[in-house]
């Protein structure tokens, strides 16, 4: 009954409308279209025939805005008959079918007022491969009545209205695959189980099995490898190169050979200073940017040895005294031993005895008093600690002159009468006394 008013109110309606009203060009004049004088009167007869129109409960407050509206909405359903191919459209309007033809589709998705009043006829709708990138036209669910829905093959995004589809109660067909949506769990809800996954293949509704594999693949592999590549390069760090951590992640004071070679460019030649009786020594760049001495021990030691080194090296790293050389740390490895040391700009005493700053006996009486605070403080301090005195180890500070001990005889013991004898030398040496 109510196809049949449809199709009597489309019919009466081409009697007094102008071809020109139905012509192709029809859609582009919609805004500018009005009602004809006896439309009203047309609404109200197929109202009192069929109150279920759904246009009916618009005409009660006969406001000319619901009319125009009303009268667009029965417009469209002619050229979109024709635009979905329906056989018999005079007789009959069953559904709306656009494929392959985004600007087409998305033109009839625009006319808010035509699905406000879809015709009761209309019980399939497909849009399908028109490329649509909008949400989910939601306009379309105004057909309550339809039986088969299909979105497939578009680029819809966003969520899917599930509510509002769980009320077509008529909808036994649904098509969303191929689309952009958002991933939502609705594998375990009564509206998923009104269909089949087929609806939703490649929809972005359902997890993706290839991705869901590759994410296991990463979780059970790729991780473990990632893991186990970190924890390596973390164990050489700390191993190697404790540098490059953090300063509360590593003991500052204890190198590394790897540190050394580094900071030495490999023990090369430009960086070597002297060459002594079983000791090297090196001018060094640490990697915080400080200048060191490094005195490399060529002897050949037993692990014992090696286990005393260790041991006055950390005693060593205790000193501080103004006329000592600040120790920064040590290298205690199967390969190399070694002492590292602030480096002093400042010229030795061997050199400032030939410069002219040096025939003032007050000044060589300061630096041999200098020289003996640091002796007295290593002798009550520090009997353990033996050192290594003469006019080439004793460093002046290039600020204020003040004479610095710079060699430490490491893994040597402690010998007092030798400690006393080259301080007596040092005093010859700088013409204080006689031998």
């Amino acid at each position: 009954m109510a196809s049949s008013l449809f199709i009597f109110f489309l019919t009466s309606l081409s009697n007094f409308l102008p071809l020109s009203v139905l012509s192709a060009t029809v859609l582009e004049d919609l805004a500018t279209l009005t009602p004809p004088p006896d439309f009203t009167t047309t609404i109200t007869t197929n109202c009192l025939h069929n109150p279920l129109l759904r246009y009916c409960n618009n005409t009660s407050s006969s406001s000319p805005m619901n009319i125009t509206e009303i009268f667009r909405s029965t417009i469209v359903p002619g050229h979109l008959c024709n635009e979905s191919k329906n056989p018999n459209c005079i007789d009959s309007f069953p559904k709306i079918r656009i494929h392959g033809r985004p600007k087409t589709a998305a033109l009839y998705l625009s006319f808010n007022f035509f699905w406000k009043y879809c015709p009761l006829t209309v019980v399939e709708i497909q849009l399908v491969n028109n490329s649509l990138k909008s949400e989910f036209p939601t306009n379309v669910l105004s057909c309550a009545q339809i039986r088969t829905l299909d979105l497939s093959y578009n680029q819809l995004s966003g969520s899917v209205p599930v509510q509002s589809l769980s009320r077509l109660t008529s909808l036994t067909h649904l098509n969303l695959s191929y689309n952009r949506f958002l991933e939502e769990k609705i594998s375990d809800s009564e509206f998923f189980n009104r269909f089949n996954a087929s609806s939703f293949i490649h929809s972005g509704l359902l997890p993706d099995v290839k991705r869901n594999k590759m994410r296991v693949l990463v979780l059970l592999i790729v991780f473990p490898i990632v893991v186990i590549l970190l924890c390596c390069c973390l164990g050489w760090l700390c191993l190697k190169r404790p540098d490059y951590l953090r300063r509360t992640c590593r003991r500052s004071h204890k190198l590394t050979s790897a540190m050394l070679d580094a900071a030495t460019d490999e023990f090369s030649d430009q960086r070597l200073v002297s060459k002594g009786n079983g000791v090297d020594i090196y001018r060094g760049t640490l990697r915080d940017g400080r200048e060191a001495k490094i005195e490399v021990y060529t002897e050949k030691v037993s692990k014992e040895k090696r286990r005393e080194f260790e041991e006055e090296c950390e005693a060593v790293l205790k000193l501080r005294h103004k006329n000592l050389v600040k120790v920064l740390g040590w290298c205690n490895s199967r390969n190399l031993r070694a002492l590292v040391t602030e480096w002093t700009n400042g010229e030795n005493v061997e050199t400032w005895l030939s410069s002219s700053l040096a025939s003032s006996w007050r000044r060589r009486l300061r630096v041999v008093m200098g020289v003996v605070e640091g002796v007295c403080y290593l002798w009550e301090q520090w009997p353990e600690i033996t050192f290594d005195l003469n006019t080439s180890s004793v460093l002046l500070s290039d600020d204020d002159q003040e004479p610095l001990i710079s060699q430490f005889k490491i893994g040597d013991g402690n010998s007092s009468s030798t400690s006393k004898g080259s301080f007596l030398v040092l005093l010859e040496n700088m013409n204080f006394v006689k031998i």
